[in-house]
């Protein structure tokens, strides 16, 4: 009998001491703990890449800073410069607007003509699809050295191509003022898989008893493609407004290979400013300004647009 009691005491008492040590901590305490694991490294992440680089944007905005010397306060200095005195800042502000006013609805309105061809189940489709989309995933800078030997008057491909077969006598498509900008946007425009892609995507949702019940109401093609397609695609529409808008405010790697914001500043746009303020003539101060201006001006854009989208955007669906 006291061997059984033995064997009893020694069989329950880890048993005993474990529910002691689980019993300081709930089940939700330890899926809590978990989670915050979990996360943590995003966490981390936002805090060091994300936050931190914003509230450094904010202080920096309001003092003197030339990344050699330690900051001194400035207060709204860097403001009042901008608004009243740099009259480049302005140049580089209205270049922005011009570059996105053509850039958006020029790559939207390719990018649809382009997934309504290729929004179909013919045989082979599948290829076109492919080579349509291929110089989206080329990268940026990659593409931009593959304009400029394309764009080179002397040993690139389109002018000897225009000269030699149709006598054209192209212009330095870089370097003339009136082309320098339209050479850039052609750029985004053959980069057009993306905006393609959500396209073929938002038309293949599209019911087709919609275009049935059209077709017995006698419309034409043109009446389906405005009254039906056009109708439903609002939505894709509007989120590639808002995504070309941000993209185009933000353009900076293909002016800077390709232009460097010249001619005569025709393609200095905002980011390209920014960077030849900030890390040419090491205005950081200045630089961070503008940054936080810029947000202001993306934010302000994106909640106009969103607060008119109800007047024209359908999300009705069958």
């Amino acid at each position: 009998m006291a061997e059984i009691s033995l064997l009893r005491k020694v069989t329950h008492a880890p048993r005993h001491r474990a529910e002691g040590r689980s019993s300081g901590l709930s089940n939700t305490a330890r899926e809590a703990l978990w989670g915050y694991f979990f996360i943590a490294p995003w966490i981390i992440g936002f805090l060091l890449f994300s936050l931190g680089p914003i509230l450094a944007t904010m202080y920096l905005s309001l003092t003197h800073y030339d990344v050699v010397s330690a900051p001194r306060w400035a207060g709204l200095d860097n403001f009042s410069r901008m608004f009243f005195e740099d009259a480049e800042y302005w140049k580089t502000l209205a270049v922005t607007v011009k570059y996105s006013a053509i850039r958006v609805p020029l790559c939207i309105a390719v990018g649809l003509v382009l997934a309504m061809l290729i929004n179909t189940q013919a045989r082979g489709i599948s290829i076109f699809r492919l080579a349509l989309y291929l110089p989206a995933i080329v990268p940026l800078v990659a593409a931009s050295i593959l304009w400029l030997w394309l764009l080179n008057p002397q040993y690139g491909f389109i002018n000897p191509t225009l000269r030699d077969t149709f006598g054209v006598v192209a212009p330095n498509w870089l370097r003339d003022e009136n082309f320098a900008l339209l050479a850039i946007i052609s750029l985004s425009v053959w980069q057009i898989g993306h905006t393609m892609m959500i396209f073929l995507a938002g038309l293949q949702e599209i019911p087709k008893e919609l275009y049935e019940a059209a077709e017995l109401d006698g419309a034409s093609t043109l009446q389906k493609t405005r009254f039906v397609t056009l109708s439903m695609l609002t939505p894709t529409i509007y989120f590639n407004l808002i995504i070309g808008i941000i993209n185009s405010f933000q353009a900076f790697a293909a002016v800077f290979i390709l232009t460097r914001g010249g001619p005569a500043n025709e393609t200095m746009v905002y980011i390209m400013y920014l960077y030849r303020r900030g890390i040419e003539y090491l205005e950081m101060g200045y630089a961070s300004t503008m940054a936080l201006v810029l947000v202001a001006i993306i934010l302000s854009l994106t909640i106009l647009i969103m607060k008119t989208s109800d007047k024209w955007v359908n999300y009705d669906r069958v």
